[in-house]
């Protein structure tokens, strides 16, 4: 009878501290994440300033984002322009320095802090580096450029350019980042493949491209997809880089520089400030990241079905 009673008591004790501990991060996930995109949600399909009554419309917010509003096709090509001038970079320079890295006797720790260092540096301070470097008239950028007679460019003034300017801010930032992923899935790669390789006759460049970059595809999948997602959330560089410039506008030059979120920002929190229609914004936005997460996930479970 004893035993049966202690076993109760252990089963007691058993559910309730787990739901103690768990509670605390149920209510604040529910609170501050899921609350505010429920609330979101339903603000899509109202008017509303954010002072006053509401006012339902129902879906005329999305009809408006499809069919009316040009600055968000003109965000979401934005976006995806710099994404594809960017990451691509980033990805193959960080395959290529971590592959240099992997084969270095001495100095490699520093190497990886100073090629991480940027990865860590906080996004006001790589704006205002990167307005410096920039800068039309005093940029060290210029100055090199006239050094081989060629006349200074308006970095930061003409829209391509503008453009150019963040994609190599972002490659900058997260090549590091990209090199510390690919070096430990290289340094996890079993030293008796490559010593097999190089007994069968294979050189440096046959074994990176038949045994390294092969074995890397799950890190690779996994890069491109947060990759995807989190260029579609850019907003901290461009949105830094053109508060600090002294044309700073919405959107940069021409707005070629206005990203999906700064657009949402402006929409919600700007001027303007229709938070009912910024609502909607943000819920067709986090309807395309989800539509890219599921296919990175299709794309990893189709690799983990291989193996």
């Amino acid at each position: 009878m004893n035993k049966i009673k202690k076993t109760g008591g252990n089963r007691k004790y058993t559910v309730f501290w787990p739901i103690v501990f768990v509670a605390p991060f149920v209510i604040c996930f529910f609170l501050f994440n899921l609350f505010p995109i429920l609330y979101s949600f339903q603000l899509s399909f109202y008017d509303w300033s954010g002072v006053g009554e509401k006012t339902f419309v129902g879906l005329a917010n999305y009809v408006r984002i499809v069919t009316e509003d040009k600055m968000f096709l003109k965000s979401l090509g934005n976006t995806l322009f710099m994404m594809v001038i960017s990451f691509p970079f980033a990805i193959i320079f960080g395959l290529v320095i971590s592959a240099f890295l992997s084969n270095l006797k001495h100095g490699r720790r520093f190497f990886q802090t100073v090629n991480f260092l940027p990865y860590i540096t906080t996004p006001v301070a790589i704006g205002l580096i990167f307005t410096f470097l920039f800068d039309r008239n005093t940029g060290m950028v210029n100055r090199l450029l006239e050094l081989l007679n060629v006349n200074g460019l308006n970095w930061l003034g003409n829209p391509r350019l503008a453009q150019v300017v963040i994609a190599i801010m972002i490659a900058w930032k997260y090549t590091g980042y990209y090199m510390a992923l690919y070096l430990a899935g290289i340094t996890s790669i079993s030293e008796d493949i490559y010593e097999a390789a190089r007994v069968d006759g294979a050189g440096a460049l046959t074994i990176f491209r038949k045994i390294t970059m092969p074995l890397l595809k799950p890190i690779t999948i996994f890069i491109i997809v947060t990759s995807m997602i989190g260029g579609l959330q850019l907003f901290d560089e461009p949105n830094l880089m053109f508060n600090v410039s002294t044309t700073s506008v919405i959107g940069g030059p021409d707005r070629s520089c206005l990203t999906l979120l700064w657009n949402f920002y402006d929409v919600a929190f700007g001027s303007t400030a229709k938070l009912g229609y910024g609502s909607a914004v943000a819920v067709c936005i986090f309807i395309v990241i989800v539509l890219i997460s599921l296919i990175g996930m299709k794309l990893m479970n189709r690799k983990e079905d291989v193996i």
